[in-house]
């Protein structure tokens, strides 16, 4: 995939520009977005990320196959970026950022998570290119990652973790909001306000993620291209998506199994790969696997669909006849905590 250095600088030109004028559009003034207004700017950030998929396959020299790994890589990192905002949530309620406020902190929450995401594809495009090994470290840390979300392992509380008591014992800390704005000057001395806090939660959190994001796309693709745009696409449009699914986060409760599935199924792609390109001594005297099937990116591409699908309905499933049973228990307990009250009463 030959990409000039003219369609780079355009590229981040343009992720430039959607993120200032998201800036200047909807944050810079506060407020609680309604329903209608995030549901519109999701469906078009998602339909312009669904076109972007379409031209590459359409533009000569790319193609559907790189087509195909943007899809999935987008997918990929959707689906991620849905599990992080879960996240985001706990630690906003742990700070008790107020609602007109909270775009805000998502807003810089994921630029920080772009930047991140940017160095870590430089480097990982660096490492492969010299290292054909690194793939194996990409695999193992795939499933160790996948481990973790079987487990739920995002820490107990994100607002109060190590990392976040030692910013407290070195920067001066109001306990109020003043405004959106990130510092308060008091009795002549400048304290940080719980909105900086915030946002440095999220900084940190946001290193963590990219862990996860970088090695998962390329695990589905190895040009630095599309890892780029997939995660840029996924990114934009995800702060309207949190002020459009809102309760529904909680309800997505098979989301971490689903992702743990994808990052292992990932990380057996890579090995597969690794044992591809790397030369093995110990067989034949130092020769490829070629026994061992590469997996096809419209294979990758079904099963990460299938799988977001599975969890979703999965999720929702389970949230819905939760919610029945309690209902059928708080009635049938109606009539007996009303029969105690009589009896109480006579």
């Amino acid at each position: 995939m030959q990409v000039t250095p003219l369609v780079w600088i355009i590229t981040i030109a343009v992720t430039v520009i959607f993120f200032v004028f998201e800036f200047f559009v909807h944050v810079r003034k506060p407020h609680a977005p309604t329903i209608r207004e995030s549901a519109l700017w999701s469906a078009f950030y998602i339909g312009l990320a669904l076109v972007f998929g379409v031209v590459i396959g359409l533009i000569p020299g790319w193609g559907w196959v790189f087509s195909g790994e943007y899809f999935a890589g987008y997918l990929t990192e959707k689906a991620l970026s849905i599990d992080n905002l879960f996240v985001f949530l706990i630690v906003m309620t742990g700070f008790a950022v107020p609602k007109v406020y909270q775009q805000k902190v998502l807003m810089i929450g994921i630029v920080i998570a772009l930047i991140m995401r940017g160095i870590f594809i430089a480097v990982g495009a660096t490492l492969i290119e010299n290292f054909s090994w690194v793939f194996y470290i990409f695999g193992a840390l795939l499933f160790f990652l996948a481990w973790q979300q079987v487990r739920g392992d995002h820490g107990s509380d994100p607002a109060n973790n190590a990392f976040m008591r030692f910013v407290r014992r070195i920067l001066p800390v109001s306990d109020e909001y003043n405004g959106d704005k990130l510092t308060v000057k008091k009795s002549g001395k400048r304290f940080v306000t719980p909105m900086l806090l915030c946002i440095v939660a999220i900084g940190f959190i946001d290193l963590v993620f990219a862990l996860d994001s970088i090695p998962a796309i390329y695990g589905l693709t190895s040009e630095p291209y599309i890892v780029l745009t997939a995660n840029v696409f996924a990114l934009m449009g995800l702060r309207q998506l949190f002020f459009l699914i809102g309760g529904l986060l909680e309800r997505l409760v098979y989301l971490a199994q689903g992702l743990a599935v994808i990052l292992a199924f990932i990380g057996v792609k890579l090995v597969f790969h690794a044992l591809h390109v790397n030369e093995l001594p110990f067989i034949n005297g130092g020769e490829h696997v070629e026994w061992v099937p590469e997996i096809p990116i419209w294979f990758s591409l079904l099963f990460i669909g299938a799988t977001i699908a599975v969890a979703t309905i999965a999720s929702l499933v389970k949230t819905r006849g939760d919610a029945a049973k309690k209902d059928r228990e708080t009635v049938q307990g109606e009539p007996i905590a009303a029969a105690e009250n009589d009896a109480d009463t006579h």
